[in-house]
């Protein structure tokens, strides 16, 4: 992989790389990348493998290689702005939603704000970094109150704690590094959006690359409800109020504001692919007022020099969020899906209705402004799904067609270079696969158990079968297993009945507690199970004789009302394709092979995947579903299972 990832980068030439667990592969890019001759991105999806990179693996690596003639060692973690502690509204406060600086709140929340505002003030004496990810203990609430997003920032040049701030120098120190590690979502930001947020770069190596398209498509997502209009409106008033205008234009966004709560009252939930007259007309009259805002802020009195109001600039970054969303909602582009949520919840719990605008498709400005500007290695332990890397290749902006090679085929032959100019001038972008195998032997330390005999799944959730199955090869495993469920509802349920059934083992389910407190109780006792949805699907380690069974309710397709999933089905559809396989299937592969991987995470663990869902054995689509699983031995006798799930909790008790 690390020789596979060097000539990517010689080459300019564009590389997917599936790597399991275990094989070492945050090296075997690491390696090649601060060997190469610019500065490298390297992005990944979850905060775990950043802390990984930055903690562990960066530092052994400069370590071993410290003292060789002309290696660039060095590297740096760059973050979005609202990741860092903001110092001037540390030291000079926080405006309230009128503009007004507010004193500390009092309470746990003031405790916590103090707390961090004395944690920013050692950080910026000892020249720590002062991002949230190494902060004292706090939630989303408490962090808005010591940090700023983008808009709000009034600017290096004009805070008078500039030179102090942590965000800037978290962005001088990557402007110095050979690597620069950041996340997909400020990736996204910066390649596809055209915001500049990351130093000049010369190629990007994106781990978890499974994660991409969710994470730029989640980047390039808005929302809009009355109730963010409304804050905009209050926040602008006092810093309008004095503009040469015949009324106050913050009055006029107000009533907006209000003009798109009925609207959007009258309108049923879900996917729109037209706007209602009465949501159109009410979006418009938001755009409107907000643009009129905006230049009324321009006509108002200017801030005192070396004097930046914050909450001046905190409202006016408010009122030009609204403006860009609803400008793009008043679009009504053939590019955007656009959909109204409506939360469950009720009292001062409700969250307000929201109308949402996501890219119908993504691989397009992949391919325009990342893949053509800069060469780019994706790797992950789940990239070939099916199979063949072609279906991942075409959700980021590769096409089949211009793969140069099968890599390791014992007749590949090297394809013809096309450098970057004659790749830009021929469209042409080429691209590699390598699968570099995996340390484990699936086929003797797994079995892939398909209950044929169950019944389809329903719509009601878990039916008597699936629960008497469940039960059953719980009870053989002695716990030790880990539930993955389509729904929320279906985890609680099987909970529910496990632990009348089988009292004498632990029984956890998501939201009984936090993720960090469920994972220490299932790691502790093996005689526990836990039982969860997708945060567990791909977020959860557990190595060893804790995990030996692992349960999938469920083909995890997406919710047949899902809107953005649904749009980008019937697109494909409409293109002459197969929207299910594309879309529908391709996401169910991706999910499956995440979930199964939960369970096999060391040479030594032994276990069973089982999927209570027939389909994957007796509809036309199953094979391509197994395809893209680990390659475990394969049985639908429930008999043999059982058997297997007694020896190993027998021989785990020894």
């Amino acid at each position: 992989m690390a020789d596979a990832v060097a000539e990517a980068l010689a080459g300019e030439e564009h590389l997917l790389v599936q790597a399991g667990t275990g094989t070492g592969k945050s090296l075997a890019y690491l390696v090649p990348s601060m060997l190469h001759s610019e500065r490298v991105v390297i992005a990944t999806a979850t905060l775990a493998l950043q802390h990984q990179l930055v903690e562990r693996d960066l530092p052994r690596l400069v370590k071993a290689v410290k003292g060789e003639k002309g290696v660039d060692t060095s590297y740096a973690v760059l973050k979005g702005r609202s990741n860092y502690a903001c110092l001037h509204r540390i030291r000079e406060g926080v405006p309230d939603d009128q503009g007004v600086l507010v004193e500390v709140p009092e309470g746990t929340l003031g405790a916590e704000v103090l707390a961090l505002r004395s944690w920013a003030e050692e950080q910026a004496e000892s020249g720590g970094p002062g991002d949230k990810d190494h902060a004292p203990r706090h939630n989303d609430r408490t962090w808005r109150q010591v940090s700023v997003s983008a808009r709000e920032c009034l600017g290096a040049t004009r805070c008078a704690y500039g030179e102090e701030c942590f965000a800037e120098r978290a962005k001088a120190k990557a402007a110095d590094s050979q690597l620069v590690v950041t996340n997909h979502s400020l990736l996204a930001i910066d390649a596809i959006e055209g915001i500049p947020m990351i130093p000049e770069y010369d190629a990007v190596v994106v781990d978890e690359a499974h994660e991409l398209v969710a994470r730029v498509t989640q980047a390039a997502t808005d929302e809009l409800s009355a109730n963010d209009v409304d804050r905009a409106a209050r926040r602008a008033r006092r810093h309008v109020e004095e503009a040469d205008a015949p009324s106050n234009p913050a009055d006029d966004l107000a009533d907006a504001a209000e003009s798109l709560r009925a609207a959007m009252s009258e309108t049923e939930a879900g996917r729109l692919d037209r706007l209602p007259d009465i949501v159109a007309e009410s979006i418009e009259l938001v755009r409107d007022a907000a643009r009129e805002c905006v230049s009324a802020f321009a006509r108002g009195p200017k801030d005192a020099p070396g004097e930046p109001d914050a909450g001046k600039a905190q409202a006016k970054a408010g009122v030009q969020e609204v403006f860009a969303t609803a400008e793009r909602l008043a679009a009504n582009s053939e590019n955007d899906v656009v959909w109204l949520s409506r939360p469950f919840g009720s009292g001062r719990d409700r969250i307000p209705d929201r109308l949402c605008v996501a890219p119908l498709q993504v691989w397009g400005q992949m391919r325009d402004r990342l893949l053509t500007e800069s060469t780019v290695v994706f790797t992950s332990a789940t990239l070939m799904l099916g199979g063949d890397f072609d279906v991942v290749a075409s959700t980021v902006g590769l096409k089949p067609s211009e793969r140069a090679d099968r890599i390791g085929a014992s007749d590949a032959a090297p394809a013809a270079k096309v450098d970057g100019d004659a790749a830009a001038t021929s469209g042409v972008l080429p691209w590699r696969g390598l699968d570099v195998g995996s340390p484990f032997d699936y086929g003797r330390q797994g079995i892939l158990y398909v209950a044929r005999h169950l019944p389809p799944p329903g719509r009601d959730g878990l039916g008597a079968a699936q629960v008497d199955e469940i039960v059953r090869l719980i009870d053989a495993a002695e716990g030790r297993t880990l539930g993955l469920f389509s729904s929320r509802r279906a985890a609680e349920a099987a909970a529910e009945a496990v632990r009348e059934r089988l009292p004498h083992l632990t029984t956890l389910a998501q939201g009984d507690a936090q993720l960090s407190e469920l994972t220490r109780q299932f790691v502790g006792d093996p005689h526990t199970n836990l039982f969860g949805t997708l945060g567990l699907w791909q977020g959860l380690d557990v190595p060893g004789d804790t995990c030996q069974l692992v349960i999938i309710d469920r083909i995890p397709f997406p919710r047949p009302d899902d809107p953005l999933m649904s749009a980008r089905q019937r697109a494909v559809d409409a293109a002459g394709g197969n929207g299910f396989m594309q879309v529908a299937a391709t996401h169910a592969a991706l999910l499956l092979a995440q979930g199964a991987g939960r369970l096999i995470r060391t040479v030594e663990d032994r276990g069973v995947v089982a999927m209570l869902d027939p389909r994957l054995a007796t509809a036309r689509y199953g094979r391509f579903l197994e395809a893209s699983l680990p390659a475990m031995w394969r049985t639908t006798d429930p008999e043999i299972v059982v058997k297997a799930l007694a020896r190993l909790s027998a021989s785990a008790e020894e």
